[in-house]
Parts: structure tokens; C-alpha cells; sequence
């Protein structure tokens, strides 16, 4: 018998480890597309959050989606579309489009909605956690520009364009 055959299957030991491999085996069938897919979403809002950061300093416009001015809105629409990723136009339309998270589980990338009872107000990136509140990059209100803050209420809710 070679070193590269299979073991025989006829002793006890041989037959766990038969079916160990055959286990793994399958796992890394049935694992490898979804993974794949999953590695692909991933670094598709890594560079969607990177184009977005790309925006900082540029103006806010009522209704503009790039390059060169943005509303909340548009700054997500822009940047996610760049990179390779479908995500509708408005706000209300994005978080409808999202898949909800809990905010424990926001990853760099994902985005917040901003709400006030029932609608959507404002849209942002999500950055990371910083003593206990949200950083987020967004394109506020009119007379500021594309920048990074920190959360100033908890009326908002996450949700992921990640596959």
C-alpha cells in the first residue's frame, strides 16, 4: 500500500479516519463557493468604504450623487456603485434594500439609518466603535462637507450590503 492511498476501511481506526477526511472534504466543497462569495462582499465594501473615504472634503448638495458633491444619500449610492455593488438612490431605498443587523454585529462598511418614529432621515458608513459610540462617515446637511463624526443619537439601525 502507498503512503498516498486511502486507509483501509475495514479497521475501526482506519474507518473514523476515512470518514473524518471525507467530511472535511465535503465541508470544503459545500463551503467553497459560498466563502468565496462571501471573501468577494467583503472586499467589495472594503473598497466601496474606501472610495467613500476618498470623498472627504467634498460639498454637500441637496439631491447629488458625485463625483464632486454628494447628499447622504448619493455619498453610499456613488460609492458602493463604484465599487461593484447594486444599492438604490434615496435613503429610504437603501435601508429597505440593506439587510437588517444588530448594531453589536456592524462591521467597517456596513451602513446606519438614521431614523425618527417610522421614516429614514439620514444615511451613513459605518467606521468602527470609539468609546462606546459609532463612527460614521457622511454627507450631513447643507454647508458642510463629506466627513467623519461620531453618533449624536441612538435612533438608528444597521444594516449590511455584504452577501
Amino acid at each position: 500500500m502507498s503512503s498516498h492511498a486511502l486507509p483501509r476501511p475495514h479497521h475501526p481506526r482506519a474507518l473514523a479516519q476515512l470518514l473524518v477526511m471525507m467530511v472535511l472534504a465535503a465541508g470544503l466543497v459545500l463551503a467553497g463557493p459560498a466563502g468565496d462569495a462571501s471573501a468577494a462582499s467583503t472586499t467589495k465594501v472594503r473598497n466601496a468604504t474606501n472610495i467613500a473615504l476618498n470623498q472627504k472634503g467634498d460639498p454637500y448638495r441637496y439631491g447629488a450623487a458625485g463625483p464632486g458633491a454628494f447628499d447622504c444619500s448619493g455619498l453610499i449610492y456613488y460609492s458602493y456603485r463604484k465599487a461593484g455593488i447594486s444599492v438604490p438612490r434615496t435613503s429610504g431605498q437603501q435601508a429597505a434594500h440593506a439587510r437588517r443587523i444588530a448594531k453589536g454585529n456592524m462591521r467597517r462598511g456596513d451602513l446606519m439609518f438614521f431614523h425618527n418614529g417610522g421614516r429614514v432621515y439620514h444615511a451613513a458608513i459605518f467606521l468602527g466603535w470609539k468609546d462606546g459610540r459609532a463612527q460614521l462617515l457622511h454627507s450631513p446637511r447643507s454647508g458642510s462637507r463629506v466627513h467623519v463624526t461620531r453618533t449624536w443619537t441612538t435612533q438608528w439601525f444597521g444594516g449590511t450590503l455584504r452577501g
